[in-house]
């Protein structure tokens, strides 16, 4: 394993052991479930948005290293971003664990691009982003995404 697998594998577990933003936002204004069914990861995200920007994100829920990370990672990188702006993080996200690494500068998130690998994993990856679309469109059913 290279020095710089070993790290991305170090800020995952940390995400996974001491999730950022992890409890629930009492002044969300927009809010979704998202659920796995084939890992079981379950996934609550609070959204408070004020003049089109997220001005608090958080999540509470349970799942696996994955999926947890993700979600963690993903509350830190939305902070202060429009609305037009999350959707197009969650694209190039979406890009990176699906096709390639040829997408703009994703700060930490970068560190899920060894979930492409894994086929499987995608989809705990991805959880928290598709739960992020679910909140912002208002829908109130659960995603599997």
């Amino acid at each position: 394993m290279s020095d710089l697998q070993a790290l991305y594998q170090e800020v995952i577990i940390d995400h996974s052991r001491k999730p950022r933003n992890f409890c629930e936002c009492n002044s969300a204004t927009h809010h979704a479930e998202g659920y796995n069914p084939l890992c079981g990861d379950k996934l609550k995200l609070f959204l408070e948005i004020k003049n089109d920007v997220i001005e608090n994100v958080c999540f509470k829920g349970e799942g696996c290293a994955i999926s947890t990370a993700s979600a963690s990672l993903m509350t830190e990188a939305l902070k202060g971003k429009t609305i037009d702006a999350a959707k197009h993080l969650f694209q190039q996200f979406h890009h990176l664990v699906t096709e390639d690494d040829n997408v703009e500068d994703l700060g930490k998130l970068i560190i899920l691009a060894g979930v492409r690998e894994f086929p499987m994993r995608v989809k705990c990856a991805t959880l928290a982003w598709h739960t992020l679309l679910a909140a912002l469109n208002h829908k109130q059913n659960t995603t599997t995404e």
